[in-house]
């Protein structure tokens, strides 16, 4: 049976709703899943395999291109709540959705940090979870997300580094790799250089690996974050998944990597969800010049994730 995926355009003053009406012109898209439509009339072309969602925001005025607004912060919450109800209904097994712009979300009622801990009070989720990205066959991970630098170091724990490394792990499992492997990042220069340059890495990554693995969640390091996707990316002995410390220790590398083929996975959550790794692009939008390889690649990704969770339902 094919996956039943919800697809978002996202906000509908960025580049989003021409990424997802690209996305609909590939024939083998339709036949991959059964895609439910989120989306405004006129911004998306009809076509006969997709079906629409009536929803309020399908009959929504035009919107005004590059503007992070009130109006299409509410049009991306929205959206976003419609999905929701679907996968709580039972009537979706995966969710995408175009790129959002988190400025407008605020000030279109968003109070969280970002769209993953919205969308996870709004189901009642109180469990772990976190962005994982993902370029290809390399994922990440992160132990703290959207917080000040200087906050990093008091954020880490030895629990908190276990629970990335079971998110990701899971995660892994869930895109279909049996046995995944994750290296994780240390948090200073040099790995800590012994203590020299900080004591994380002794007092609580190295011993958030050794439980991790008891727990039968197999992972590598501490290694030092300006080699782990070196070692990452070998041929032989190289990694599945790497889990860093902070946002731009994993974000920087994998952008410098596939800036324009990224996926970010909302990990954890008890629905799978994706959307492109990068953002609204609101120099562009409108102009045909967006890229569509993101999203297509978390198309992908929520047809794989959404069969495997269809399955083992």
């Amino acid at each position: 049976m094919k996956p039943r995926i919800a697809l978002f355009t996202g906000d509908p003053a960025g580049i989003g709703p021409e990424l997802v009406d690209t996305l609909l012109r590939d024939a083998s898209v339709s036949q991959r899943a059964e895609i439910t439509l989120i989306a405004q009339q006129g911004a998306i072309e009809p076509r006969a395999a997709v079906q629409w969602h009536d929803w309020t925001g399908r009959s929504a005025p035009a919107f005004e291109r590059g503007v992070a607004g009130e109006r299409n912060g509410r049009f991306m919450l929205d959206g976003l709540l419609e999905g929701l109800r679907l996968f709580q209904r039972g009537e979706i097994d995966a969710m995408c959705f175009a790129p959002l712009n988190k400025g407008a979300l605020r000030l279109g009622g968003m109070t969280e940090e970002d769209e993953l801990r919205w969308v996870a009070a709004r189901i009642g989720f109180d469990g772990v979870c976190g962005e994982l990205n993902v370029l290809k066959s390399l994922w990440t991970s992160r132990v703290t997300s959207h917080v000040p630098l200087r906050e990093v170091s008091e954020l880490l724990s030895p629990q908190k580094v276990i629970e990335a490394i079971v998110m990701i792990t899971d995660a892994l499992r869930a895109s279909g790799l049996a046995a995944p492997r994750v290296a994780v990042c240390g948090l200073n220069p040099h790995n800590g250089d012994n203590g020299n340059y900080g004591d994380e890495e002794g007092r609580i990554i190295e011993p958030a690996v050794q439980q991790a693995r008891l727990l039968g969640y197999p992972a590598d390091g501490p290694f030092p974050a300006d080699t782990a996707f070196v070692r990452a990316q070998r041929a032989e002995g190289g990694y599945d998944g790497v889990v860093t410390m902070y946002h731009d220790q994993g974000q920087i590398a994998m952008k410098l990597m596939g800036f324009e083929q990224g996926v970010t996975v909302q990990g954890g959550l008890p629905i799978p969800i994706t959307t492109p790794a990068h953002g609204t692009a609101y120099d562009i939008a409108g102009q045909g010049k967006a890229n569509p390889g993101a999203m297509f690649n978390a198309f992908d990704l929520a047809c794989r994730m959404g069969a495997r969770r269809s399955a083992r339902a």
